[in-house]
């Protein structure tokens, strides 16, 4: 008889996790690119998170929801829990913390690093892009009525610093990695890349974000407790809602 744990634990195989992956976000992006090139009424950074409010956030749910349906005989996200051991939530607040603090001396780094070594890329994809894919470009958002800017802060905070960390959490920390537990201590680093490798939208910051999110990645695998990594994500994704806030506004 195969027992629960033997379904739940180590049941994808490599080329299965990649495609769950990878497939819907080619699909975002892909999306994304388009809309950019077929209008200019509303910021890329509002129509990129809408975009992932209805199609990304939505098939990462759904596949910890089907999965956990198939393993315990009802929608929820057991699946993404099924090595869930509880913490003491100043424990996992202390984690996160100090992860976040590691991450910010990264930031000082490893990014700058990163930026030099890429440098001549972007700035020849400068050349080619829409300023409509720049985030960072103040001189485009600037042009849009202060309601939509407010409301693009709204949803950026929300979206970016609490349901689109909830949500990858789940999926990546949460349900991918027990389900490549075969691999053991490995599982944490091969999940890592990938979910790095997937932010087609941000495709110069990967060294970055594997050298960030590796060791929350191992913390809560180790402690088995995806909170630390819930909480480590929504405070980087935080600094960065903030600072754009701030940009915008001055």
């Amino acid at each position: 008889m195969v027992t629960i744990s033997n379904r739940i634990h180590g049941n994808l195989s490599i080329l299965r996790v990649i495609s769950l992956v990878f497939i819907p976000s080619i699909l975002l992006t892909s999306i994304y690119i388009l809309t950019g090139y077929l209008q200019n009424t509303i910021p890329s950074l509002l129509i990129f998170f809408l975009l992932a409010l209805f199609i990304l956030f939505p098939i990462e749910l759904w596949v910890v929801l089907h999965a956990s349906k198939k393993e315990y005989g009802k929608y929820s996200l057991k699946s993404a829990f099924s090595n869930h051991q509880k913490q003491r939530w100043w424990i996992i607040f202390a984690y996160g913390a100090l992860l976040w603090a590691f991450a910010g001396i990264m930031s000082a780094t490893i990014a700058p690093l990163e930026n030099m070594l890429f440098a001549p890329i972007t700035s020849r994809l400068a050349q080619i892009i829409l300023a409509f894919f720049d985030w960072n470009n103040m001189d485009y958002l600037k042009q849009y009525s202060k309601n939509i800017l407010v409301l693009t802060c709204i949803v950026y905070f929300i979206l970016n610093g609490i349901i689109g960390p909830i949500v990858e959490e789940i999926f990546f920390r949460g349900y991918l990695t027990s389900k490549i537990s075969r691999y053991g201590k490995y599982a944490p680093i091969i999940i890592t890349v990938l979910f790095s490798l997937y932010h087609f939208w941000l495709p110069f910051n990967n060294l970055f974000r594997i050298v960030i999110f590796y060791p929350v990645a191992y913390c809560a695998w180790k402690k088995k407790n995806i909170y630390i990594s819930i909480v480590f994500h929504s405070l980087c994704n935080m600094i960065s809602v903030f600072s754009f806030i701030v940009t915008v506004w001055n």
